[in-house]
């Protein structure tokens, strides 16, 4: 079981050049566990696509790809959790949600932030080092 972090999830559901990395983390665990953030995430990404050319047809079927995948996979992280993370770090709030999930169940998170991966090296893996 692992928390993966929006990155991942669209790297998943997006192709491009980091898909087949994503598809690895999947088939090595395929028990992702998100916050429910991890939806407006997604689609924010999906609103910059759809922007730069993507059909909308396209991207309902990608969000609801995702949400199939992830149905019932959705932890609310402790808020007094979020908060501490957010006074010892630099990281968004919405950043420190998935390191949040990922300690209160101590779990990997698999995530391509490198700031995630600086800041929390406790809890957050890259994918590549996640793969091995």
């Amino acid at each position: 079981m692992i928390v993966a972090d929006t990155n991942l999830i669209i790297y998943l559901f997006i192709m491009g050049d980091q898909t087949s990395l994503a598809q690895k983390v999947l088939h090595k665990d395929p028990q992702w566990i998100v916050p429910p953030l991890w939806q407006s995430e997604f689609l924010n990404v999906l609103a910059a696509y759809v922007r730069r050319g993507m059909t909308l047809a396209q991207a309902r079927q990608i969000m609801e790809d995702a949400l199939v995948t992830l149905k019932d996979r959705q932890i609310i992280p402790s808020y007094e959790k979020i908060l501490d993370l957010i006074a010892e770090s630099d990281c968004t709030a919405c950043d420190c949600e998935f390191v949040a999930l990922a300690r209160q169940l101590s779990i990997q998170l698999v995530t391509a932030d490198k700031q995630l991966l600086e800041q929390f090296p406790d809890c957050a893996i890259s994918l590549e080092e996640f793969v091995k």
